[in-house]
């Protein structure tokens, strides 16, 4: 529905960089939500674990935590991104040995380094898939002043979009509006022009894995010289990202299974595991 609806409608983005933009359209979004789970039952007051992402402030903390019990949870706890997606990807984060975790959601990227059930050091930037999908309208209107909308945006970012040269480059038909005489345009861009039109956002995440890896103590970098890291969230099935990745850094880059579901999934084990879920929960 974004950019294609009439004046009586709105589409909301109620979460914007992993925080809360609109704290009503949230409320009623989590009371959806768990509606929807207890079969519409309206007394249900279940126990609820959020992800939140790991550099939000305590102010940020406090309104995910009111927003999730003003939706009728009897208790919330809150689990850094980072922490739900390594477990969700089955990495081995009880041991006491270093385990490095790229997240790269829609609004932020979480880099962190997690040993013994707990962060080492974390890193959140709020750059992610929204961003990338930005850097292509951007370029879009810079270099051929043709406007497109962010679906389109994904679309092509979907399609053709990568960080690190194909072995077969390819190309796209992109349509929108020409700026110059207003009138719907189409255009053939190459895979080449998009890589350029994202590289800078791509550069942000590969710089915060950098500065995350030089604040590893000398132990936990031992340990990921023959682990290296995982990649989950969305942002990872980026073609070439690990490629990227992998070059800049010098260790093995994986990526996960199904990076998308990692956050949900790993959040999911840990609210089967009450006890561990205390070690973890972040400010609930």
């Amino acid at each position: 529905m974004l950019g294609r609806t009439p004046g009586s409608i709105i589409a909301v983005r109620p979460l914007k960089a992993g925080v809360i933009a609109d704290f009503e359209i949230t409320e009623a979004m989590l009371r959806y939500f768990i509606r929807k789970v207890h079969n519409r039952r309206k007394m249900a007051k279940p126990r609820v674990i959020i992800a939140v992402p790991s550099g939000i402030t305590a102010v940020e903390k406090r309104a995910v935590h009111d927003s999730a019990m003003h939706a009728g949870a009897r208790e919330v706890h809150l689990v850094e991104e980072p922490m739900a997606a390594a477990i969700g990807v089955g990495l081995p984060v009880q041991e006491p040995a270093g385990n490095m975790i790229v997240d790269i959601g829609g609004g932020t990227t979480e880099v962190a380094l997690i040993s013994l059930a707990g962060i080492v050091f974390s890193r959140s930037v709020r750059v992610g898939g929204d961003e990338l999908d930005d850097s292509i309208i951007q370029y879009m209107k810079r270099v051929y002043n043709l406007m497109i909308g962010e679906r389109t945006a994904e679309e092509v970012k979907i399609a053709i979009g990568s960080a690190y040269p194909l072995e077969e480059e390819t190309s796209i038909d992109v349509k929108g509006r020409d700026l110059v005489n207003g009138l719907p345009k189409t255009l053939t861009v190459t895979s080449e022009e998009i890589r350029e039109a994202l590289s800078e956002p791509v550069s942000s995440i590969v710089e915060s894995i950098r500065i995350t890896l030089e604040r590893c103590p000398p132990e936990l970098a031992a340990d990921l010289v023959d682990r290296g890291m995982v990649m989950a969230g969305g942002g990872a099935l980026l073609r070439g990202l690990d490629k990227l990745v992998a070059e800049q850094t010098g260790l093995p880059v994986h990526v996960a299974d199904d990076p998308l579901s990692a956050v949900a999934e790993g959040t999911g084990v840990v609210l089967n595991e009450l006890d561990f879920l205390r070690k973890v929960s972040s400010g609930s």
